[in-house]
């Protein structure tokens, strides 16, 4: 965005605004960034998603009522609907992506910031959303073939079955050509666990995500992990 000032002061307010509820004071920001001609990208990427993560950090830390995240969660959500729409999309890229993530709403809520940038970049999408068991998830990966897994997960009791998954998929080789990328808090909270559990790509937030899916087609894992490192990265995320 091109004033930082005046951008963390829109953030702030729109900050403020979901946590109360205030409908009225959301719009008046949304009002602000179409003022201002914000592309739609920059407006999930910059905007939401800091706003997004400031929720749900002190939502973690015990700083906030389950009352204020509801209210804010549900809000951005028809905040990132109605930026999506107003997406302007590149040119295919020949790309398939699946994508899934923890049964959280705010987790749902991540995934879909990524998946919106993701189709905004080119990339055929199909987002199953949360609360999906891991058979029905690879199931759905060995019939369709997609060039990309994503999975977004926000805590510490996700990591098991995201762990499953991959071995599983990498075991019975049933995709050879799937790149698995991964994101969401957890991974964020502990230094080098995407790559312990296998992942072959991961990044911090959606638009770092997107930027990494672009220039990084072809990156895979190493082919051994140590299960040392993975538990001991595991307790670090919780």
């Amino acid at each position: 965005m091109e004033n930082p000032v005046s951008h963390e002061i829109l953030i702030g307010r729109l900050f403020d605004a979901l946590v109360s509820g205030d409908r009225d004071g959301v719009r008046a920001v949304v009002e602000e960034t179409a003022r201002r001609s914000i592309p739609a990208e920059s407006v999930l990427a910059d905007l939401y998603w800091p706003v997004y993560e400031n929720i749900e950090r002190l939502y973690r830390a015990d700083q906030m009522t389950a009352l204020s995240h509801h209210m804010a969660t549900r809000l951005l959500r028809v905040l990132c609907d109605q930026a999506a729409l107003r997406l302007t999309r590149q040119a295919p890229r020949g790309r398939s992506v699946f994508a899934a993530c923890g049964p959280n709403d705010a987790d749902e809520l991540a995934a879909q910031i990524a998946v919106d940038l993701l189709e905004r970049e080119g990339f055929r999408v199909t987002f199953s959303g949360g609360g999906i068991a891991g058979d029905e998830i690879m199931g759905h990966v060995q019939e369709t073939q997609p060039d990309v897994l994503l999975l977004f997960a926000s805590a510490p009791p996700d990591l098991p079955g995201i762990r499953h998954m991959i071995d599983t998929l990498r075991e019975i080789g049933a995709c050879k050509h799937l790149q698995i990328v991964v994101g969401g808090g957890v991974f964020n909270r502990a230094d080098g666990l995407a790559e312990e559990i296998g992942a072959d790509l991961w990044a911090t937030s959606p638009a770092e995500l997107v930027n990494a899916m672009v220039a990084f087609p072809e990156r895979r894992a190493r082919a051994s992990q140590h299960t040392v490192g993975r538990k001991r990265r595991i307790r670090e995320a919780a």
